[in-house]
């Protein structure tokens, strides 16, 4: 794979992104023949925010092909506590390790990493920015689930202003044909200028936004589902205000269409009810394992060991 880093989801062509797309199902099929591929490998996770699912995930995805991890959960524990800069730290990090995972946030420091670094930097998050391995997740949940990523309509709920993994799937989706967004949210979580203007109008996406999701929910191919995020609030009154204003359950989904599929990026707050989980159109868990294949496979492109 020619590109050294996967900071934004844009970074991939579709042609890339399918050849990691063919790589994660081999690995699903038969995990043993890629068990030893990475052995003598180390990633870093450097994980400047707290995450359980993107770090585990990583962490897993490079023990299953026999490589090593090392990193740190928290900047407390790094010396980023004691006034380190991140170019440093990403110099010497770079100096150990074969490739690493950083999640940070401030938005844009993935960019800012990968300029100081030897070694393959992929974006575990940055801010309220970019989510690109979630995208990968989700963008093969899609295609695995629903027999391609062509011709859905996506309605994605809740925190679309500052939610990242929102920002980096509607990039990636508006790159397949006959995508249809609905973007649901309260009128000030809606998603930013840049993302409406620069890839859904210009590309000609059809779109509406809502602020109801009973109205449209019968609509969707697809749900994507996300929790207002507290800790990207400012006013914790506002946050108090807007926290509640979706929540998924058995009498929504009796609206939905039969093959449906609800997704979500989690952690979930209550924004789904656990009632839904055992609707076979929760697919969201199904995701999260997603997510550590795809990983997987990514990082073999990365490494350039397949």
């Amino acid at each position: 794979m020619e590109k050294k880093h996967l900071i934004d989801p844009m970074d991939f062509s579709v042609k890339e992104l399918d050849e990691i797309f063919e790589l994660a199902h081999q690995i699903i099929e038969d995990p043993k023949k890629f068990s030893k591929i990475c052995d003598g490998k180390i990633l870093a996770t450097l994980f400047y925010e707290p995450s359980t699912r993107t770090r585990f995930s990583f962490e897993a995805a490079m023990m299953r092909l026999g490589g090593k991890i090392l990193g740190f959960s928290e900047p407390n524990s790094s010396s980023a506590s004691k006034g380190e800069t991140l170019a440093d730290t990403i110099k010497m990090v770079s100096i150990y390790t074969d490739i690493i995972a950083m999640r940070h946030p401030k938005e844009g420091s993935a960019r800012v990493a990968s300029i100081y670094s030897n070694v393959p930097i992929i974006n575990a998050g940055d801010g309220g920015h970019q989510h690109p391995t979630q995208t990968l997740a989700d963008l093969l949940t899609i295609e695995s689930l629903k027999m391609g990523l062509k011709g859905h309509t996506v309605g994605i709920c809740g925190d679309l202003r500052y939610g990242r993994t929102v920002h980096s799937l509607i990039k990636a989706m508006t790159r397949y044909e006959d995508t249809k967004f609905i973007l649901i949210s309260p009128k000030e979580l809606k998603i930013p200028d840049y993302i409406r203007e620069e890839f859904i109008k210009k590309n000609n996406i059809e779109f509406k936004e809502v602020e109801r999701l009973e109205e449209v929910i019968a609509e969707l191919d697809i749900l994507y589902m996300t929790r207002i995020q507290k800790e990207r609030f400012f006013n914790e009154e506002e946050y108090l205000r807007l926290k509640d204003s979706y929540i998924l359950d058995e009498e929504k989904m009796k609206i939905a269409k039969e093959d449906m599929i609800v997704m979500h990026p989690l952690p979930r707050v209550n924004e789904i009810s656990m009632e839904v989980d055992n609707d076979r159109r929760a697919a969201y868990f199904k995701e999260a394992e997603y997510g550590m294949y795809v990983r997987m496979a990514l990082m073999c492109k990365l490494l350039e060991v397949i």
